[in-house]
């Protein structure tokens, strides 16, 4: 449903559905039922400035009959936040698409506590894109290819593409070079295949039983080794959440479906966790950012047929995963 609220300082209108009923006889008991507590004079002064409206841009007031509107919108007041330390660089801008390398720790889209410090709302506002949307997205923690829309009108016929799975996506990642033990010898290109469910509620990504809906192509391309790495023959345990010493491998992924956290449930599953992964194979304690440790998972390039031009394109990442060596 279309906003009746215009893109403000990169963010859009939050969009809130009123009940159908309930003991609540105007839109504003409503909004003090759910968020009186936290600010009650904001949400009155809101009112009182016709900041909060319906369908059709109406504007409510205090009195206004809680079933007059089924959607209202109004501007969340933003937290201040600290500014992530990496930067956004393009790659690629036209009058529909913009395509973007972005770093490690920036999340694509807002959400939680990372609003004006996600990769859509800076790019809205650096560029003056309001109606800039993402065609997909990269984990927080996944540096990378990103293709963003810039043209309203013709957004449509790039998330076909997404839809019908016709864009070809290439990632690498640094894992350790053999399996950890209790998982056997992997022959390469490697295709791991199986279901995998993700709940709201549920922080990690599972592999449940049933019918397939998650492939992925895997290809180990070198081995080298990790930091502290004892002689060749000597016996050394990996932990990739911590990048612990070990002989290691950079491989090429090609995912030809797109469930969340795939990639890193896959190759965890092949006892290849990627390094610095702090959810899989173990989900670790929560813990600040560490800037120098980085997910070692880059979204390396992306392929389609332009929908406009008819012509083949490809676009390539120009970061590099800092444990390649």
């Amino acid at each position: 449903m279309q906003s009746p609220l215009p893109v403000r300082d990169g963010v859009n209108a939050t969009r809130l559905r009123l009940p159908d009923e309930g003991p609540w006889d105007t839109a504003m008991d409503y909004m003090m039922h759910r968020w009186g507590h936290i600010d009650p004079q904001g949400i009155e002064d809101r009112f009182d400035a016709g900041e909060i409206v319906g369908e059709a841009g109406i504007p409510l007031d205090r009195a206004t009959p809680l079933r007059n509107h089924t959607f209202i919108w109004y501007y969340r007041t933003l937290p201040p936040e600290t500014r992530i330390p990496v930067e956004l660089n393009i790659l690629h801008q036209d009058d529909h698409l913009l395509v973007v390398d972005k770093p490690h720790f920036l999340p694509t889209t807002p959400g939680g506590t990372y609003i004006q410090e996600s990769a859509l709302v800076r790019l809205r506002n650096r560029l003056d894109l309001p109606d800039l949307i993402p065609m997909h997205r990269l984990d927080r923690m996944t540096a990378g290819i990103l293709l963003l829309s810039t043209n309203p009108e013709t957004r449509g016929k790039y998330q076909v593409l997404f839809e019908k799975r016709q864009v070809q996506k290439e990632y690498e990642c640094v894992a350790a070079a053999e399996p950890a033990p209790g998982h056997p010898a992997v022959d390469y290109p490697a295709v791991v295949r199986n279901r995998m469910t993700k709940s709201r509620s549920y922080l990690l990504a599972e592999v449940v039983d049933g019918e397939p809906n998650a492939e992925t192509r895997i290809e180990r391309l070198r081995t080298f080794d990790g930091p502290g790495s004892e002689p060749p023959g000597a016996e050394v345990a990996c932990n990739a959440a911590d990048g612990a010493a070990g002989r290691r491998a950079l491989y090429r992924l090609e995912p030809h479906s797109g469930k969340t956290h795939q990639l890193r449930v896959h190759m965890a599953s092949l006892g290849l966790g990627i390094v610095n992964d702090a959810f899989y194979p173990e989900l670790l304690d929560k813990a600040p950012d560490d800037y120098a440790k980085p997910l070692q998972l880059l979204a390396r390039g992306i392929r389609f047929v332009d929908p406009i031009t008819g012509k083949r394109v490809e676009h390539r990442s120009g970061l590099e995963l800092s444990e390649a060596r």
